[in-house]
């Protein structure tokens, strides 16, 4: 079979659904080669292709190898986005990829497209499991690069880079050889270049145990990803909101098992799933309270909340300003949640926890909560702070922060989901402004 005809069928098997595909291309043999294939096969796969190629500052042929790309784009009839980074010349491999994929990230999400598509090929992977056994990593480090996978499609890695060139070749093809990708000053190149051309000589199959390793850590790790959601009493959640399991339950088990069970915990979130960091952070938790964290890394951490063990990622919250509820119908965006409004009648009753409540229409506003934030709760005596009413409906810290309140006439009077006051309450029957409030995904 033709190397186009298996790339098309590769492409398929990732499932790519249909929208915008972000092209990463750097202008070197794999991301020219990636190009061209999705516009060979365009008819095929009928997705708009976007060329996104991020000028790092590194190298002084950069800006150059930048309008290479998009002269490349241009011929072949593709829009195309730069980023220029400015890193200069003196930065580690880890912090020009971190801020590569921080941009490619945040031009996905600006431009609406699906997925991000990269040319990671076979090679880069035996040359990652390598290295990645090298810094002593677990078998989730060992499986390799994952061919989809948060946002990103590597539909290349079934290919090796000499079946690459030859395609190249045979196309006429054009690409800029980076010379970073030689220099054994870079732990990748060096394996590259010098130590697996080394190993090879004395086992000249080494490319294939290292695949074969590959293939055995991955299934350890989907072993446990069973045993994780299988695991009697352990309670797991896993979603976009909370991904989290029992605590108590962890507790009773072996410490070599719970922390195993705690690593698919992680790799289930996509946080860092280090063995010995994770081993740190439950040793560091046992006996804690409710509201204690530990360090994962990256901004990961675990806390305990209301007898759960959560997976934290890196706080990514921005502070919304206060939103006015003006006219007798719209919607606002809230962070993760969308709040509606409109009019009709109200009811005769109304649930103090729901997502939808009635007011009188008048001054009303969606905001943060505030520290002494109180109410009067819907059919109870007295005033109770905000803090207490979320920790009767068991909301974890982390996502107090951004959980929109309705403020009826300049004081609190209703939390979504959480609690309902007797301010701005219409009687049955009475023209009134209906909201309902609800967390998208």
């Amino acid at each position: 079979m033709r190397l186009v005809d298996r790339f098309v069928t590769r492409l398929a098997a990732l499932r790519p659904g249909t929208g915008p595909l972000l092209v990463a291309v750097s202008g070197g043999l794999d991301s020219v080669v990636l190009l061209d294939l999705l516009v060979r096969t365009r008819a095929r796969h009928g997705l708009t292709l976007i060329v996104a190629h991020v000028d790092h500052g590194i190298h002084p042929e950069s800006a150059e190898v930048a309008r290479q790309v998009e002269s490349l784009a241009a011929a072949l009839g593709v829009s195309c986005v730069v980023g220029r980074l400015r890193l200069g010349p003196v930065v580690s491999e880890t912090r020009a990829r971190t801020a590569r994929y921080r941009w490619l990230r945040e031009t996905r999400r600006r431009l609406g497209a699906r997925w991000i598509v990269t040319a990671h090929q076979a090679d880069d992977q035996r040359e990652t499991v390598l290295m990645r056994l090298l810094r002593g990593s677990g078998p989730a480090g060992l499986a390799g690069i994952r061919p989809r996978d948060r946002g990103v499609l590597r539909p290349l890695l079934p290919f090796s880079r000499q079946s690459l060139a030859r395609y190249a070749r045979g196309r006429g093809l054009r690409w800029w050889e980076d010379p970073a990708n030689g220099d054994p000053r870079h732990l990748r190149s060096w394996i590259r270049t010098a130590l697996l051309p080394a190993v090879e000589t004395r086992l000249p199959d080494v490319g294939r145990k290292l695949n074969q390793t590959r293939r055995h850590a991955r299934q350890a790790c989907r072993s446990w990803d069973s045993a994780l959601r299988s695991w009697p009493g352990l309670d797991v959640t896993v979603g976009r909101f909370e991904t989290s399991l029992s605590w108590p339950a962890l507790q009773e088990l072996p410490a070599d098992l719970a922390a195993a069970l705690v690593e698919a915990l992680i790799r289930a979130a996509h946080g860092p799933v280090s063995p010995t960091r994770i081993r740190r952070a439950l040793n560091a938790l046992r006996g804690g309270q409710s509201g204690a964290r530990a360090d994962l890394g990256r901004g990961w951490s675990i806390t305990l909340a209301f007898g759960r063990l959560r997976a934290e990622p890196p706080s990514r919250r921005v502070a919304e300003p206060p939103r006015t509820i003006e006219h007798l119908t719209g919607e606002a965006s809230w962070g993760p949640w969308k709040v509606r409004w409109a009019t009709e009648p109200a009811p005769a009753r109304q649930q103090r926890d729901g997502r939808t409540a009635w007011f009188i229409p008048g001054m009303l506003a969606v905001r943060g909560w505030r520290r002494g934030d109180r109410l009067a709760p819907l059919g109870g005596r007295g005033h109770r702070l905000a803090v207490r009413c979320f920790q009767d409906a068991r909301v974890p810290l982390s996502q107090r922060r951004s959980w929109p309140m309705i403020e009826a006439e300049g004081r609190l009077a209703w939390i979504p989901g959480v609690c309902r006051s007797g301010r701005l309450l219409p009687t049955a029957g009475s023209p009134a402004l209906r909201i309902d409030v609800e967390r998208r995904g």
